[in-house]
């Protein structure tokens, strides 16, 4: 297993959720780790990226409201998502060497 993502759940709206994913083997030396989601009937789409140095990227959608970081020395990075709307409603799956996780749910409800 190269990547392993968690922390996927149910959340109401307005609430947060912090996902984490794990990178093993040949990944671990990638300098860009990211999210990505895809909400029903819609294509996978960019949600933020964190370089190695710790510079970040996120798309509009989430910017203000998602925080991006990582552990390097665990070879781990993270998404806290916070003020979550309904529209966050999707798989979201962790990138790096451009391999993706098999995803995690988050559905976010009224």
């Amino acid at each position: 297993v190269q990547l392993q993502a968690s922390g996927g759940g149910l959340v109401q709206a307005g609430g947060s959720l912090r996902l984490s994913c794990t990178a093993s083997g040949s990944i671990v030396s990638t300098n860009v780790m990211g999210w990505y989601r895809q909400a029903p009937g819609k294509q996978r789409e960019f949600v933020a990226r964190i370089i190695r140095s710790g510079t970040t990227y996120y798309s509009d959608s989430v910017k203000g409201r998602f925080t991006i970081s990582r552990d390097n020395a665990k070879n781990t990075w993270y998404l806290q998502m916070d003020s979550l709307k309904l529209e966050d409603t999707a798989v979201y799956y962790c990138h790096a060497g451009g391999q993706f996780d098999q995803g995690t749910q988050v559905t976010v409800s009224s």
